[in-house]
């Protein structure tokens, strides 16, 4: 079963990779280049969608099988955020309305069932109230989604940190999670898409339709993590919280350091600039697949450095 559906995964976002590409090329839908750009030549900003396609059809396929891969629910979601990324991507929507739908699309995960209502341990908090534990899981899958968009600005990027973050995820929990099979429809879905974003020419790129779903994949992931039905491994045993924190390292510093500066400079924080990490580290080795991979590796690092931080304390 995995198999057939990595392999439909695969082929089905390859052929919605190429479909939406050449529709956005017809109707002129590019990405514009301009002084933020990280790239010179002609790219869509239909990765999204073509990731949101084989989890909806697979979804469906087995559905209509009465098998539930996973939770149906989390679709609902994904499908608003990416088609206010997708608006954005050719429309440029304001980041007030963004975040306004960010909030919304919280408010819907958690009232199916997904909350943080215990922090489990963390600055000797344990459970929490049930309008605390609503504010600060509206603040946590905000949180998380905005630093996932932050991250989508180089080749590959985002989708290598996501990756080892579902990796992470995975290998980490005792049995199987409960989004294994979303998770293999994603991984697989990625490899297509990562060929395409390296291209030379006629790249796709994710764009916020991408990042927005993705995020809220991802915070969806935190959730259950903090959660009593994901259990890790009992000889990887960490904080929950210290163990969503070495996951998702890179998108966590960059976001609270970006935010600073611009808090700084007293600049809205969520106004777009060249101020990155990876942006930075772009201007130094110019190559995109170059810092991609010295990030991955940043992160892969602070995951082993805190795993044998964890093992030598206890």
């Amino acid at each position: 079963m995995t198999i057939g559906i990595a392999f439909s995964s695969f082929i089905i976002c390859t052929i919605s990779i190429i479909f939406f590409q050449n529709l956005f090329f017809r109707r002129k839908i590019i990405d514009k280049i301009n002084k933020r750009s990280s790239h010179k030549v002609l790219a869509t900003r239909s990765g999204g969608v073509s990731i949101f396609i084989p989890i909806f059809i697979i979804s469906i396929f087995y559905y209509v099988q009465g098998l539930e891969l996973f939770d149906y629910s989390i679709i609902l979601p994904l499908m608003i955020l990416l088609i206010v990324g997708l608006y954005d991507d050719i429309y440029n929507v304001d980041f007030k309305l963004k975040f306004l739908f960010q909030i919304i699309v919280a408010k819907i995960i958690i009232d199916n069932g997904m909350i943080i209502d215990n922090m489990h341990g963390m600055f000797g908090i344990n459970e929490l109230n049930r309008i605390i534990a609503q504010l600060i899981t509206i603040f946590i899958i905000v949180a998380v989604i905005n630093a996932i968009n932050f991250i989508d600005g180089i080749d590959g990027l985002a989708l290598s940190i996501i990756t080892l973050f579902i990796i992470g995820y995975e290998f980490f929990v005792i049995n199987t999670s409960e989004f294994y099979f979303l998770s293999v429809i994603l991984i697989f879905s990625f490899i297509p898409l990562l060929l395409f974003n390296f291209k030379e020419k006629n790249k796709v790129f994710l764009g916020d339709s991408g990042s927005l779903l993705l995020g809220t994949v991802v915070s969806i992931y935190v959730l259950n993590i903090l959660s009593q039905e994901y259990v890790i491994k009992v000889q990887y045993d960490l904080n929950k919280i210290i163990f969503v924190i070495s996951l998702l390292s890179y998108p966590i510093f960059d976001i609270v350091r970006i935010f600073i500066i611009r808090l700084y400079k007293r600049k809205s924080p969520f106004v777009a600039d060249r101020n990155h990490i990876h942006h930075i580290l772009l201007k130094k080795f110019r190559i995109h697949w170059k810092v991609t991979i010295l990030l991955s590796i940043f992160s892969i690092l602070i995951l082993l450095s805190i795993q044998l931080l964890n093992c030598f304390i206890y």
